[in-house]
């Protein structure tokens, strides 16, 4: 009996990661790994908790239904290059496509912030 029943559990949490898998996907197709990069930092930032393990997931998904993920990837490497040292970095943060990639982002994450958070 104990058996049948780590079976049935063993399915059950399958089941429901296969089905959150597939939710996560039909939001926005983003990649599994920039998806948990996102939910890594963002746990990082705010508390390495359950609790925050659910926010920052729901986080990354009302962004990803906001904003394509090809968007998304401008946004962050805009941000990222943004961070470096040297005359170059301006590039990054003052170009207009630059600008605008941030304000879309800024823009989903305020949204994804008043859901989730």
């Amino acid at each position: 009996m104990k058996t049948s029943f780590r079976f049935a559990t063993l399915f059950l949490v399958l089941g429901v990661t296969l089905a959150a898998a597939g939710a996560a996907r039909a939001a926005g197709d983003y990649p599994t790994v920039a998806v948990t990069d996102y939910v890594f930092g963002c746990m990082k930032a705010n508390g390495e908790t359950q609790d925050m393990l659910q926010r920052c997931s729901c986080s990354i998904d009302v962004i990803a239904s906001i904003i394509p993920y090809e968007r998304y990837e401008a946004a962050e490497t805009f941000r990222r290059m943004s961070l470096t040292t040297g005359e170059a970095s301006g590039l990054f943060r003052e170009s207009a496509p630059a600008k605008s990639a941030a304000a879309d982002l800024r823009r989903a994450q305020a949204e994804a912030d008043i859901r989730c958070f």
